[in-house]
């Protein structure tokens, strides 16, 4: 059995850092797609300009994503969250003021992208790993991603309100500053290099002495690790799109912003519950078992919602079923990653797999403004979701769970 990790403070406190860190800053990233409309409107742009700095977006944190955790694995969690939280206010800030589109894309696209690779769940769920025990991660893996999860529920709605009674732009400043809670809140996170003593590294892994190449190169061998990576890519594709594009597919149906907002809000409520039920259905029974369900579920949810007519009652409903999928791929892709790998690299190979789902979440984006720019109209990436999804569902079945195998180091 695995010797418990050292901490400095209580699992129930860091469990609540943790949550209140991955609210905070998965609040603004989430009520992204109702700044589009406005925006477009006010300077003329077309909606391949704004999906292109939110595609961006996507691209760079997940880009960012394997970096900030191998930075954060060597020398501990802090520093990154909060670079990571100023980089993305500061982003929120020169979005609030871009007037040209390559300020729009510097802003919404580099600073946010790069800030979220450093200050979102990814890392939060990193230090779950290195600082709970054992018997605490899986439901806390579930509980990160449900305390994002309620951060999006919380946000579109305020968001609403801030651009009526204050106007965009005050509104994005606003978001800015609910950011700066996150420095104070890191503390309690704070792990050490390398995830701690050299007997808690050697539980982790049975090479204790291994290094980042040596581990990058491992994982990339490992064929149920790369169909994880892949199948994660959907995962990524279809809710960057729907959060970015959303509020204006509902708008074109002729249904008033409202529904936009609360639609994004729903999928965040519904989320909280259903990463929750992910990360206690992770411990009992087969993750990829599980993955294939959730996947396959958002197929036929996308599915029934583009062959039903637009309503108000059909973007809730809709709302309610995609969002107990929504981030529910999290705990189970998280558990996957430190079952065969352990947590000594956890952050950096949970950033590659989250690499692909970013890459996934950039053409979902993009292709969504483009394509709608070309056509008139989402459907096509709307059924390119559901087939991504059923084919994500088959890539996870195969995988193997159990640790890598590695050779015992002798004695000297």
């Amino acid at each position: 059995m695995n010797a418990a990790p050292q901490r400095s403070y209580a699992p129930e406190i860091i469990v609540a850092a943790g949550c209140l860190i991955a609210l905070i800053t998965f609040g603004p990233r989430a009520s992204a797609g109702l700044f589009q409309i406005p925006m477009t409107v006010q300077f003329g742009w077309g909606r391949d300009t704004f999906g292109l700095a939110l595609a961006i977006q996507n691209l760079l944190w997940g880009l960012g994503a394997p970096f900030a955790g191998a930075i954060a694995d060597r020398f501990g969690t802090v520093r990154v969250l909060c670079a990571g939280a100023l980089l993305y206010a500061a982003g929120l800030v020169m979005m609030a003021y871009a007037s040209t589109p390559l300020q729009l894309h510097l802003g919404a696209g580099v600073l946010i992208g790069f800030g979220l690779s450093a200050c979102s769940f990814n890392l939060v769920l990193a230090a779950f790993g290195k600082l709970l025990p054992e018997s605490w991660r899986p439901m806390a893996f579930g509980a990160g991603t449900a305390a994002g999860s309620f951060g999006q529920f919380l946000f579109p709605p305020i968001g609403n309100i801030l651009i009526d009674t204050l106007g965009w732009q005050q509104a994005l400043v606003v978001f800015a500053f609910t950011l700066l809670p996150v420095l104070p809140l890191t503390v309690i996170l704070a792990t050490r290099k390398l995830g701690g003593s050299g007997a808690q590294q050697a539980a982790a892994a049975n090479l204790p002495n291994q290094t980042v190449v040596q581990a990058l190169t491992e994982a990339f061998k490992h064929r149920s690790y790369v169909f994880l990576v892949l199948g994660f890519f959907t995962c990524g594709f279809q809710l960057a799109f729907i959060t970015v594009h959303m509020p204006a597919y509902l708008k074109d149906a002729g249904l008033p912003a409202w529904v936009g907002g609360w639609t994004l809000a729903v999928i965040g409520l519904a989320n909280a519950v259903g990463s929750l039920s992910s990360g206690w259905l992770s411990t009992r029974m087969p993750k990829r078992h599980l993955l294939a369900w959730i996947y396959f579920g958002r197929a036929v949810a996308i599915a029934a919602f583009i062959l039903l007519p637009a309503s108000p009652a059909t973007a809730l409903a809709f709302g309610v079923v995609i969002g107990l999928f929504w981030l529910s791929t999290v705990p189970p892709t998280s558990s996957l990653v430190m079952l065969m790998f352990g947590t000594k690299y956890m952050a950096m190979l949970y950033g590659f797999a989250f690499f692909s789902h970013q890459v996934g979440g950039f053409l979902g984006v993009l292709l969504g403004g483009v394509l709608y720019e070309r056509f008139g109209s989402y459907e096509i990436v709307w059924w390119l979701s559901v087939a991504l999804g059923v084919a994500s569902a088959l890539i996870n079945l195969p995988i193997v769970e159990k640790p890598v195998e590695r050779a015992v180091p002798q004695p000297a």
